[in-house]
């Protein structure tokens, strides 16, 4: 007996993400092979990026995006820019010709579906507990451990964090 396809669709309002809309943006940047950072933002604008990618990415760096009109001035700022165009079906291309299609943003797709996958049996998490979902799970990612030998660096994490509290910066 064929069934129709099933339809799969986010939940929530169309479009990008904004606070107003309880559907907050959140910025991810991955070094192909290393590590990502993620962070929850007020608002998807040019001036609430720049800062961001200019203090966690080094000058003249390769940046892979989609072709979302938000990382139009990443030249301007000082780094190297080549998008895909998901819009016209477009996920990877080999621009040198050498067999290895180095264009995508695949690295990243991979990661957000992760964490959606990790943050799914939650069922919803409130805006302001949101960074500390997404701080946990960027330092599972970057320690690259799973299962007790989590553990140690966890302890130390945590150990790090709490001899700080208090002192001036």
């Amino acid at each position: 007996m064929d069934h129709p396809p099933r339809k799969r669709r986010l939940k929530g309002a169309p479009g990008r993400g904004t606070l107003e809309k309880d559907k907050p943006p959140v910025l991810g940047m991955i070094q192909r092979g290393g590590q990502v950072i993620i962070n929850m933002l007020s608002n998807v604008k040019k001036a609430t990026i720049e800062p961001f990618i200019k203090k966690h990415v080094a000058p003249q760096s390769q940046i892979y995006t989609d072709e979302y009109n938000i990382y139009d001035d990443l030249e301007s700022w000082g780094f190297r820019h080549k998008t895909v165009c998901h819009g016209k079906g477009e996920y990877a291309r080999d621009d040198d010709k050498d067999g290895i299609y180095e264009v995508h943003v695949n690295t990243m797709e991979g990661f957000w579906s992760l964490l959606r996958s990790w943050l799914r049996p939650h069922r919803g998490i409130s805006q302001e507990a949101l960074p500390l979902y997404l701080g946990f799970f960027e330092f599972l990612h970057n320690i690259g451990r799973r299962g007790k030998s989590l553990l140690q660096p966890l302890v130390n994490l945590l150990v790090t964090q709490q001899s700080g509290i208090g002192k001036e910066p």
